[in-house]
């Protein structure tokens, strides 16, 4: 307590304690007005236990009051918070967020006169590259002893607000167009900048305290760069598996140059496209390409038609399986195939033989969950001539039903299958795997944010997934995101370990669906309430969708029945 003279009276002042409720241990606490959440952090242990492994995580970040902050973040007034470590997603969002600081601080120190591309998310990390050239390996080796010099000397992380303006001008200073397109587009007053060791650089949600949080690293040298390597989700102490996918690159790699022949390779440069009035141009030329890969992969099977008689697609949730089955089915036809369409989901066995996951639910996306023996004699039978009759599943009543639905493959017919499990060569071993040509279907978008920061492709389709099942099944976004993390698991297990099995890859990103889904998706993520254990997606959703500039309804009206798209708003016709 002291006293302050103001204008002849004597104010008596206190320190004024902010009371918390910490999640992690049920606990309140009082803490001084002004405090940080990491000296908070500090009385709570520092660290965070995994509520199903009961594993231990030094604290990253926190939720407070169900929204992300850094652990610099000061208290003023009562809050419910909830330290987060790498078990959390939006910890590692936030570990790799920092990590991809220190790389680029890395490359300045070593390499001023080259400029660091943060790219792709791969299964074995980041892709990253220099522009213009390749990385050699023992670049890569100074960089990884680089960056270890910055983490031991536990540097901090800081963060101030600064005039627009004055970022734009900083960043195109610093040889970093995409951020300062991508600020010029926005129209904002002020822009967040982070430093580290004399070094400004933007990233796009909190980051760590300080580098010492970061020690578990790798750079694995990959294709024309290197993959940034972060901590494993099963094993905090050791780095992703190396694993080396040059088909989804090469995917990815295609879809990249492709946006550079538009001249839309960044968020900042699509919001002008259309600021400009360049959506309808936009659309149609989207359109196109899209139509055009459909042919290519039609004839790919056309000209092995000879061969081929099953075609199997498989995607994660939301990547357009459907639309593309039907739209390769189409052009098939074209070229004088006769495709025949059938639905995996139909070989699904009855619910009392449905497995279970670890929680005691219903695993649905387990390859136990069909019935294999039956599909493999049905696809053996077909392919011998015969002929099977198709089930019919109900789930509702959870047992396939056999209602006369006869078929039997005749000589310019093929035979069109969707689903997760549809390339994995254990789904049906028993029939000869090269009368069957797989595609892996995935909206694997290349459109950047910045210098630093590709678009979600998870994020991209948990988009879709939400604008769909609000409109077609009635569910909310909210149980939508809570589902969300099954559904990731589901794929992680079933779909990813698979994708180089695929004869060929489509990319379903379309450039101009994260303005259309803004359109939709806004006021549905609006409606959930602070109180949900989705608020933070839904928040952080929010602030991604903010960097974007929306269709309007009249330029909505002008996407095509046919797109891939209209699967997930609305008005599709095939």
């Amino acid at each position: 307590m002291f006293f302050l003279k103001k204008r002849g009276i004597f104010a008596i002042l206190q320190t004024i304690m902010i009371r918390i409720h910490c999640i992690n241990d049920g606990a309140q606490y009082e803490v001084p007005e002004g405090s940080s959440l990491k000296e908070l952090s500090a009385r709570v242990g520092g660290e965070v236990v995994d509520r199903k492994s009961g594993k231990r995580y030094p604290v990253l970040a926190a939720l407070v009051d169900h929204k992300l902050k850094s652990l610099d973040f000061n208290i003023f007034y009562p809050h419910e918070v909830e330290f987060i470590g790498f078990n959390h997603a939006d910890g590692r969002r936030t570990y790799v967020r920092s990590l991809a600081f220190v790389l680029q601080r890395a490359v300045r120190s070593l390499f001023p006169d080259k400029k660091l591309k943060i790219n792709h998310s791969l299964p074995s990390g980041m892709y990253c590259k220099f522009r213009g050239c390749r990385i050699s390996d023992e670049e890569i080796l100074r960089l990884r002893e680089e960056m270890r010099r910055l983490i031991e000397a536990d540097l901090p992380f800081s963060k101030r607000k600064i005039l627009s303006s004055e970022a734009e001008e900083l960043f195109r200073s610093q040889d970093q167009p995409l951020k300062a397109e991508l600020i010029h587009s926005l129209g904002r007053y002020f822009w967040s900048v982070y430093t580290l060791d004399g070094v400004d650089d933007s990233f796009h949600g909190p980051l760590v305290s300080s580098t010492g949080s970061l020690k578990v690293f790798d750079l694995m040298p990959f294709h024309h760069g290197f993959c940034l390597q972060y901590p494993s989700d099963e094993d905090i102490t050791k780095t992703l598996p190396r694993v080396k996918q040059m088909k989804l690159i090469t995917t990815l790699k295609d879809y990249g140059a492709w946006c550079k022949t538009t001249g839309i390779v960044s968020v900042g440069a699509l919001n002008h496209c259309l600021l400009d009035g360049g959506a309808e141009k936009l659309i149609n030329l989207c359109e196109a390409r899209q139509e055009r890969k459909f042919a290519e992969i039609a004839d790919k099977i056309y000209a092995e038609r000879e061969r081929l008689k099953i075609v199997f697609l498989a995607g994660p949730s939301s990547s357009g399986k459907t639309s593309s089955s039907l739209r390769v089915a189409q052009q098939c036809k074209v070229l004088g195939l006769n495709p025949k369409v059938i639905e995996l989901d139909n070989y699904f066995v009855s619910r009392e033989r449905t497995p279970k996951d670890e929680d005691g639910n219903y695993d649905f996306e387990a390859l136990e969950a069909m019935d294999l023996q039956l599909l493999g004699e049905h696809l053996n039978t077909l392919l011998d001539g015969g002929e099977v009759e198709i089930p019919r599943y109900d789930f509702k009543q959870g047992r396939p039903f056999f209602e006369g639905n006869m078929m039997q493959l005749e000589e310019n017919d093929i035979l069109v299958m969707e689903g997760i499990h549809a390339l994995d060569p254990a789904m049906v071993p028993s029939v000869d795997q090269s009368r069957i040509f797989r595609i892996y279907a995935s909206a694997l978008t290349s459109l950047k944010l910045d210098e630093n920061c590709c678009i979600s492709t998870t994020d991209n389709r948990l988009l879709r997934r939400m604008v769909r099942d609000n409109r077609v099944r009635g569910i909310t976004p909210e149980d939508t995101i809570l589902r969300w993390r099954s559904v990731r698991r589901g794929e992680v297990r079933y779909i990813f370990p698979f994708q180089e099995n695929a004869d060929a890859q489509f990319n379903s990103a379309i450039l101009y669906e994260l303005p259309m889904l803004k359109y939709y998706a806004e006021p549905l993520l609006r409606r959930i309430h602070p109180s949900s254990e989705a608020y933070t997606d839904a928040v952080r959703l929010l602030k991604f969708l903010d960097y974007i500039v929306a269709l309007t309804p009249e330029e909505i009206s002008g996407i095509p029945p046919t797109s891939i798209l209209r699967e997930f708003i609305g008005g599709q016709k095939l």
